[in-house]
């Protein structure tokens, strides 16, 4: 059965950091991927980052390159986002989703993924 539990979100000042957590059931590691998205208020979805669970390419968005991280631990089933240098515009709703990618590498694309957590809350304020 699919699964995924996203947590780790919370209230950060500005320049802080958290580590979001994806725990995840139900998918294949030699073909499937897991993204995280976000949502702010008034905002389309966008994608922020992915990564393969069979090899562990990533792929990143602009506003998450330099700052954000996502990795994968195969044994716990489970995929992070790491977040550094905060910014309040990453305020937003982070959810996790998994499927299968059209290429050779996972994208922010929505329509490749096929489940989707409930999201956590990250709020970056001072």
């Amino acid at each position: 059965q699919v699964r995924l539990v996203e947590s780790g979100g919370g209230l950060v000042q500005p320049g802080g950091s958290l580590r979001l957590s994806c725990e995840t059931a139900g998918f294949s590691f030699d073909d499937d991927a897991i993204g995280w998205f976000r949502q702010a208020p008034g905002e389309h979805r966008e994608g922020v980052s992915c990564i393969s669970l069979n090899d562990g390419r990533a792929y990143y968005a602009d506003s998450a390159k330099g700052r954000f991280t996502i990795s994968r631990d195969i044994a716990k089933n489970t995929v992070y986002l790491q977040m550094d240098n905060l910014k309040p515009e990453d305020t937003a709703i982070y959810s996790c989703a998994g499927g299968t990618p059209i290429g050779s590498l996972c994208t922010a694309f929505e329509g490749e993924y096929d489940y989707w957590g409930q999201g956590t809350q990250v709020t970056v304020s001072s």
